[in-house]
């Protein structure tokens, strides 16, 4: 991969949530594009062998250039001790909870984590003169969308406490950067994230019961779990099941490599939102059967009532990213069921070894 245009140095980036899922697959693209990279991350949803495993895929040469701190962005004291050591180019901001179900039981939890650490992340920033940021935004500001698919000036309406915190974390960010013009930052609107890296030797590992799709029909095609929970088989779609775009986390990943390169062209980019999504839709239990097929198991499946807050069907338009960032998934669904299965068959207990 080629470094970012006009950098005649390296780049040091802060990752933050850098040894999470999205985290990881993002620093090995950034490794092996010539950056330097520094990680922080409390290990909420993450563990260090995650960090272990990017620095062996990416060779001893290249993870000269990653360092690791465990820290939580909600001690600004952690922030500093970063920033005072380290000149960063530019922020790539995956650090918060993401479970939607959680949110909703606990919503103090989730506006603690993401609001105040990203606020104390922006504070530090700005005292440190770094101000480019690539924040890592969702869908779920889209709510339930009225038509499809989603352009990015749709108007915004988060439906649960997780996406209302990326909907008011949107709004801060174009609040500051309306007050501070020399701020540039990209928002990245992720529809679902699924597959792994190609080598299997890193993917997805959530602590506890999983709340997204693929890495519970993982963990079911891996005898982990009985059986695969269907909310909903009444929608309006042709089998019944909700439909999402789901992205393969590489194609993702080289997304963020391409939000960073905009942000080091002399071009006004002001705080712009890009959906990353691959533009058409898959139903659940068309998932279902690409992971069958990819893994040759058998998924169990237990039909069971729709979810509040569920949405029928959301999948992106592309069109803006295509164009203004050069980029456009390259992977389809038979890739990401092949690439999650290898991680899957490889690593059935995840990063750890069985419980």
């Amino acid at each position: 991969m080629a470094t970012v245009a006009g950098s005649s140095s390296k780049k040091t980036i802060l990752v933050t949530g850098g040894a999470g899922f999205i985290g990881t697959h993002t620093v090995v693209q950034l490794l092996n594009g010539d950056f330097r990279v520094s990680i922080i991350d409390n290990l909420d949803n993450s563990v260090p062998e995650a960090v272990e495993r990017v620095r062996e895929l990416v060779g001893p040469q290249l993870s000269a250039n990653l360092d690791f701190h465990i820290g939580d962005l909600r001690n600004k004291q952690d922030l500093e001790n970063l920033f005072s050591q380290t000149k960063f180019d530019a922020v790539i901001h995956f650090a918060g909870l993401k479970a939607v179900g959680e949110s909703v039981a606990n919503p103090r939890r989730y506006f603690d984590n993401n609001l105040v650490g990203t606020i104390n992340l922006y504070e530090v920033m700005a005292k440190y003169d770094c101000k480019k940021m690539v924040f890592s935004s969702s869908a779920t500001v889209y709510g339930q969308p009225e038509k499809i698919p989603c352009v990015e000036d749709f108007q915004l309406m988060a439906m649960n406490p997780y996406g209302r915190t990326k909907l008011f974390l949107e709004e801060i960010a174009r609040d500051i950067q309306r007050a501070e013009p020399e701020w540039k930052i990209i928002l990245l609107r992720y529809f679902n994230p699924v597959g792994a890296h190609e080598s299997g030797r890193i993917g997805e590992d959530p602590k506890g019961i999983p709340n997204n799709l693929m890495p519970y029909i993982q963990q079911v095609a891996v005898g982990r779990l009985p059986e695969l929970n269907v909310y909903g088989n009444d929608y309006p779609t042709p089998d019944g099941s909700a439909i999402r775009d789901y992205i393969h986390v590489m194609d993702l990943a080289d997304g963020h490599i391409a939000a960073l390169g905009r942000l080091f062209t002399p071009s006004d980019i002001g705080c712009t939102a890009y959906n990353l999504g691959t533009g058409r839709g898959t139903s659940v239990l068309e998932m279902v059967a690409a992971f069958e097929k990819a893994s040759g198991k058998k998924i169990p499946v237990k039909l069971c009532p729709r979810r509040p807050g569920d949405a029928t069907q959301v999948y992106a338009s592309t069109e803006k990213a295509e164009k203004e960032l050069g980029w456009k998934a390259k992977y389809g669904v038979d890739e990401m069921c092949r690439d999650q299965w290898k991680w899957a068959s490889n690593n059935p207990w995840g990063y750890q070894s069985k419980k």
